[in-house]
């Protein structure tokens, strides 16, 4: 038997991390943590930091290349194809290294409710036969970071709120009936491809992060300028994460 803990970790940032993951750790048999390809590794560096401050016992921790999602086809094959691989990479090292079962935690960016397939590689180890017991421990998403970078509520008075991707926004534009969208998984600048007047847009990357990068104002004015600053930012780190909320100007002339 297996013991999955899916650990939130927020943006990385170990004050991020509640009290509740600080003890799933401490108490657990391995930690796997995943490295990304080397214009990624200070992701791995940063899990490895946040182990070091929060640990206060000897756990086990094991590394493995994270397998790499094959951009040459159909995107919803692509990611099937791509969990496979990851899910088949977590039973090499539980076979490996908790042959007679125990506690693995795996540290999630975020939280793993919100756009990790964390759940969904969780069920494949399941299918393949390893009884798996999956607990979750909530972390702080990006979406809150967000805003409390910004200092802003999620949503307006009364107003309703649509998560989504850059990708869906790129190809089906401004939800209809939403007040304020806030855009995560994109990786190309999707705000430029919706009509721009009368939206506010508060962008934000690698939030909670020494580099942490900040921008706000009307989508018409702003959207160059992050563009531009998110080009040099990836550029410089060979990685960016981001997120935005952009929201209409409501009938009374609220935000």
């Amino acid at each position: 038997m297996i013991d999955l803990h899916l650990i939130g970790i927020g943006t990385g940032n170990p004050d991020h991390l509640t009290a509740e993951a600080v003890r799933v750790m401490n108490e657990a048999d391995l930690i796997l943590l995943p490295r990304k390809g080397s214009a990624k590794s200070d992701l791995v560096d940063l899990r490895r930091t946040i182990c070091a401050q929060v640990l206060h016992r000897p756990v086990r921790i094991i590394e493995f290349d994270m397998p790499v999602r094959d951009a040459s086809v159909p995107y919803m094959q692509a990611v099937d194809e791509w969990h496979d691989a990851i899910a088949a990479a977590w039973r090499e090292r539980i076979a490996t290294h908790l042959p007679n079962g125990g506690s693995l935690a795996l540290l999630v960016w975020g939280d793993p409710s919100l756009y990790d397939s964390s759940l969904r590689i969780s069920d494949r180890l399941k299918a393949a036969g390893v009884e798996t017991t999956v607990h979750v421990v909530p972390g702080i998403t990006s979406i809150h970071a967000l805003t409390a970078a910004h200092a802003i509520p999620l949503n307006p008075l009364a107003g309703s709120v649509t998560i989504t991707t850059g990708r869906m926004l790129r190809k089906h534009g401004w939800p209809a009936g939403a007040d304020t969208v806030v855009v995560m998984l994109d990786s190309g600048c999707a705000f430029e491809a919706i009509e721009s007047a009368g939206i506010e847009i508060w962008w934000g990357a690698y939030l909670g992060m020494p580099q942490q990068a900040l921008e706000r104002g009307t989508l018409t004015q702003a959207a160059p300028g992050i563009a531009a600053r998110r080009a040099d930012l990836r550029a410089r780190h060979g990685w960016i994460m981001d997120v935005y909320l952009m929201r209409k100007e409501l009938a009374d002339g609220s935000r």
